[in-house]
Formats: structure tokens, C-alpha cells, sequence
């Protein structure tokens, strides 16, 4: 490199010298009034470029019969990089191509998401006094996390805060307990509580508390103990609180209870409430208490399609199959709709009706009217109830129908299984169970029972494939 700028400088520049005196001859020959320039040179010469100045002669002013030279721009050689030139330009490529990698990793890396008690912990150390708003906040947070540590961390420091609890914010610690699991410790402190700080929405969150953990006994016996010592809250419980305790009742057993609840919502004028009929007519229908669930849907004066199906639903369990099709009736005169609840439970009337499927065809042609028969619900009626009147060609042929999401739904299957087993078409039902084996569905074993049963064998095999039954 060096050898080659030394060469420049002895070559190049005597050229320039003597294109300098050429070109000032011409302007004196010509007659115009040059100014003396710098000789040419070669400058800013480093170890990247070389980058010739090119001095232009400097114009004199302007008069009236003269001509102004107008210069031209500079002249910048371009540069003649080496190989250490390539080199340098790979590097930096390099490390651009690497602060990209390390930008797209960070934007890629999730986020760290600080605890309520690293927030408490920072606070602390700041020697920040934490406000009511905060604690809201973070027993929020608790609550929806359903940390039971963090949980137990957050109220020791409320404590040691030694900061004046609200019936809110104890409110909220309740919920936060029982959103963690730690239902003993909610009751413990609810019990503590003092009686004006005992609110409504306490007993609410301990109820519910208990009948989403399957604490039924509990929750009775707890809302017993709300109505004998507090029974003007009562009037302050939403209704789906009094849905909680009638579903205590159902896996309890306790009717009398039951209809202790019921009577005290007609008596201040809860019964009136289209949910709380809706579930008063399933909770006698469970008990196979139909004549009250008649009285308590005489009573409804907006009746809606859940509550004509809830109807329907009693009717089938009762037997009352005839009833139940009276109700389907005077729902369609009313103008309430019919949705695929309803003509499942009108489809399993229809199939103990004993008229070889006249009613039921009816009912599946409205069906398709409605645009419902690709519905599971509908589709799995239909099936049970062609099956049940021995038409066990429309059956299969509905079974055919069934999407391939929907063919896992055991339902069908067994109903399906069930009517070759009732008819006597053992052949075809032990087809059906190769393919409920291909499909990987479980049949009943009281259905296996019954086709053990029926074939005379506990061990009926068969000899090709050696499936047993």
C-alpha cells in the first residue's frame, strides 16, 4: 500500500502540474482574467481511499462584456478497497447480524410478571405506606392466580399493617380464600367476624363456597343458621343463591327443607322470578312431585321455552307420556319456540308411546322444518327412539347421519346398541361392537351383561378375531 501511494505522488502529480499550466495558457489565450490556483494535489490520503482536489480558478465579479466562469463541482474518486477493506466490512456485518439476534431474542422472551408479594416486598423496602386500594388490588390478583401461599403471605401482612378492615376488602379476603381452596380457613374467619361487618355478600360467598366444593351438608346447614338468626339478610340474597340451596336439597334428599325454601319465596314474593320457577319446577320433578311442579308452573305468568321443557321433562320421568306430547302441543300455541332440548325430551316420550313410531315421525319432521336434525341432541333421540319402537332401519340410518366430530358421543352408540339387543339382533349387535371398538368407544357393561345373557354364554368369543364380549 504504501509503495503504491508513492507512486501516485510521483506519477500523478507532475500530470496535474503540467494540465495546470496548459489550461492557465488557455485562459490568458483566450482572454479571460483567471485567478492563480493551488497546485493540484493529492489529499486525504488513508489507508481506505484516495481522494483527488481538483482547484478550480475563482471568478471575478461580474461586469457588462464579460464572461463568468461558472465552477464545476468537486471530484471524488471513488475508493479502492483491499482485502483488510473486505475484512473490516464482513466484521461489521457480523456484528450487525448479531445485535438483530440479540433484539429479536429479547422481544421473544416472555415478560416477568411480579407477585403480590414482591410488590409488597419493594414497598416495604421503599418504606411506602400501602393504602386499602392496594391490598383490593392484590388480593384480586390472588384471587384470580388461586395461590394459596401467596394468599396466606398477603394477610399476614394486612395484619402486621395493622390497618382497620373494612366489610369490603373482608369480603374480598373471603373470596380470595375460597378461590384458593382453602375453604376451612374462609369458614374460620367468617365465624370471626363481627356481626355488622357480616354482610349479604358473606353468607353468599361461604354458600356458594361450599356447594361448588360438594359441601352440601354444610351449606344447609348454614343457611338454617342465616335464617334463624339473620332472616332480614335473606331479602338482600340474589336469587341464584336460593338455585344453590334447592340444589343442597336435591343431593341431600331434604324435600322438607325444600318446601320450607319455597314457601318462604311465596311468601315475600320471590316465586315470582322466572329463574327460580324454572329450577322449583325441576326440583319437584325430581322428587316426583308433579302436582306441585303443576301448581308452580300455574303460577308462572311469562313462560319461557326452559320452563315448557322443564315441564315436559317431569311429564317423561313420571310415565305421563301422553301429558308430556299435550305439553309439546300447547307450547306450539303459544308461539314459545322449541329449541333441541325440547324435542329431545318429547322424542323419549314418543318412544314409549307403543304406536310403532307414528308420533315420533311427526316429531322428526318437524325437526327437519327447523333445521335441527343434524343436532346431537335431536340426533341421539331419534335414534333412541327408533330403536325403542323397533324400526331399526331409521335408526341406523339417523346413526349414519352423525357427523364424524359427533361419533364419539357414547350416547348414540348405546342407544343405538340397545335396540339390536331388545329386538333380538344379537349378529348385528356384536357387528356394532367390533365397530364401537374400532371407534374406541366404551359400551355399557350392563349392555354387555344383557348380550352375555341373551347369547347363552359369559364368554362368548368370536373365533376369527377372538374379541370377546
Amino acid at each position: 500500500m504504501v509503495i503504491f501511494l508513492g507512486f501516485c505522488k510521483l506519477v500523478i502529480q507532475p500530470i496535474f502540474l503540467s494540465m495546470e499550466i496548459v489550461s492557465h495558457w488557455h485562459y490568458q489565450k483566450a482572454g479571460f482574467h483567471a485567478a492563480p490556483c493551488d497546485k493540484y494535489k493529492i489529499s486525504n490520503v488513508s489507508s481506505h481511499c484516495i481522494q483527488f482536489r481538483l482547484p478550480m480558478p475563482k471568478p471575478q465579479a461580474h461586469h457588462p462584456g464579460t464572461i463568468t466562469i461558472i465552477q464545476p463541482p468537486k471530484i471524488n474518486s471513488t475508493a479502492f478497497n483491499d482485502d483488510d477493506d473486505c475484512k473490516g466490512s464482513n466484521k461489521k456485518k457480523k456484528k450487525k447480524e448479531k445485535k438483530k439476534e440479540k433484539k429479536k431474542s429479547n422481544s421473544n422472551a416472555t415478560p416477568t410478571t411480579s407477585t403480590p408479594t414482591d410488590i409488597l416486598r419493594l414497598m416495604d423496602g421503599l418504606g411506602l405506606p400501602i393504602p386499602p386500594d392496594i391490598y383490593a388490588s392484590l388480593i384480586k390478583e390472588s384471587s384470580t392466580t388461586g395461590d394459596a401461599t401467596q394468599a396466606t403471605q398477603l394477610l399476614a401482612h394486612i395484619n402486621r399493617s395493622g390497618l382497620p378492615l373494612s366489610s369490603a376488602l373482608l369480603n374480598r379476603i373471603l373470596l380470595m380464600y375460597v378461590s384458593c381452596g382453602l375453604i376451612h380457613t374462609a369458614r374460620h374467619m367468617f365465624d370471626k367476624m363481627n356481626v355488622l361487618n357480616k354482610n349479604s355478600i358473606s353468607w353468599a360467598i361461604m354458600l356458594a363456597a361450599y356447594m361448588d366444593n360438594g359441601f352440601y351438608e354444610e351449606a344447609i346447614f348454614l343457611f338454617v343458621q342465616m335464617m334463624e338468626l339473620h332472616s332480614t339478610i335473606m331479602l338482600e340474597l340474589p336469587a341464584w343463591i336460593f338455585i344453590c340451596v334447592l340444589k343442597a336439597c336435591v343431593h341431600t334428599m331434604n324435600l322438607t327443607l325444600g318446601k320450607q325454601v319455597h314457601g318462604w319465596l311465596l311468601k315475600v314474593g320471590y316465586a315470582t322470578n322466572l329463574f327460580l320457577s324454572c329450577y322449583l319446577i325441576s326440583f319437584y320433578g325430581k322428587f316426583r312431585c308433579l302436582d306441585d311442579a303443576d301448581f308452580v308452573f300455574d303460577q308462572t305468568s311469562e313462560r319461557n321455552t326452559v320452563i315448557w321443557t322443564a315441564k315436559m321433562v317431569n311429564k317423561c320421568q313420571g310415565e305421563y307420556m301422553h301429558e308430556a306430547l299435550v305439553a309439546f302441543t300447547e307450547m306450539g300455541r303459544a308461539g314459545v319456540k322449541r329449541n333441541e332440548f325440547t324435542y329431545s325430551s318429547v322424542l323419549r316420550a314418543c318412544g314409549r308411546m307403543k304406536d310403532h313410531g307414528r308420533c315420533g315421525r311427526l316429531i322428526h319432521a318437524s325437526t327437519i322444518k327447523l333445521g335441527l336434525e343434524s343436532d346431537i341432541y335431536v340426533q341421539c333421540g331419534l335414534v333412541d327412539m327408533y330403536g325403542k319402537c323397533g324400526l331399526l332401519v331409521e335408526a341406523r340410518r339417523v346413526f349414519e347421519t352423525v357427523s364424524d366430530t359427533n361419533k364419539t358421543n357414547i350416547v348414540c352408540w348405546n342407544a343405538m346398541l340397545t335396540g339390536y339387543i331388545r329386538h333380538g339382533l344379537y349378529i348385528e349387535a356384536i357387528k356394532f361392537l367390533y365397530q364401537m371398538k374400532a371407534a374406541g368407544i366404551q359400551p355399557q357393561e350392563s349392555l354387555l351383561n344383557e348380550l352375555r345373557i341373551a347369547c347363552g354364554s359369559t364368554t362368548l368369543e368370536n373365533k376369527t378375531d377372538g374379541m370377546q364380549i
